[in-house]
């Protein structure tokens, strides 16, 4: 235990004079509500404005989606979606020519035919460097699901695959008309999904070239 030092308590001292000092009211501040500090109304007012803008943003971009849908092309039952073939896949072994008694559902792109009637059942295929009258120059197939489309739809896309058609030199030589063949109601169901674009000759069978490039 270290060693203490006993030292006298000092008189207490005496109250200070008071005669002749200004008497001073003292009175307590009104109590205010609570005040903001600068930074932080500012940081209120930038979430504000941070807000509205992200709304403004949000709504934008709704419309925007909203709007792009009503633009695109709505699909249907019709099977519309697909591309218009106008040029001949060749075969690996070429066929035989000429072919007797072909179908319709046989048909290929650039075929030639002899003694043509679109609504005939059956065709002879023909080398198209001889004489034949139609040619099949486009065609379009619909999905093999849907409905049919009905007889409006399958004409109007009958007439853009002619209109997509490219022909060649050789068309300019001969007077050729662009004829549609699309399927009815009863070949639909039965598995017809084919839309045909021929050019086919009225004088018969004067055609002597391909009317394809």
């Amino acid at each position: 235990m270290e060693n203490q030092e006993s030292r006298p308590v000092p008189p207490k001292p005496g109250a200070p004079p008071t005669a002749g000092l200004p008497q001073v009211a003292v009175t307590a501040p009104a109590m205010e509500g609570p005040v903001r500090k600068p930074r932080q109304v500012a940081s209120t007012f930038l979430k504000a404005v941070f807000v509205v803008v992200l709304l403004g943003v949000v709504g934008g971009l709704v419309w925007l989606a909203v709007w792009l849908d009503s633009e695109a092309p709505q699909t249907s039952d019709d099977g519309g979606s697909g591309i218009v073939e106008i040029s001949p896949t060749p075969l690996v072994t070429p066929l035989p020519l000429p072919r007797e008694g072909v179908e319709p559902p046989d048909y290929r792109l650039g075929d030639c035919f002899k003694d043509f009637d679109p609504e005939a059942l059956r065709s002879t295929v023909v080398a198209c460097d001889t004489g034949h009258s139609a040619q099949l120059v486009a065609v379009f197939r619909y999905p093999a699901v849907g409905s049919y489309p009905g007889r409006e739809a399958l004409a109007a896309k009958a007439l853009e695959a002619c209109q997509a058609a490219k022909l060649g030199p050789a068309a300019n030589e001969y007077t050729l008309n662009f004829q549609r063949a699309y399927p009815s109601s009863t070949s639909w169901e039965s598995g017809d999904r084919r839309v045909d674009c021929y050019v086919t000759a009225d004088g018969g069978n004067v055609i002597n070239a391909s009317a394809l490039p």
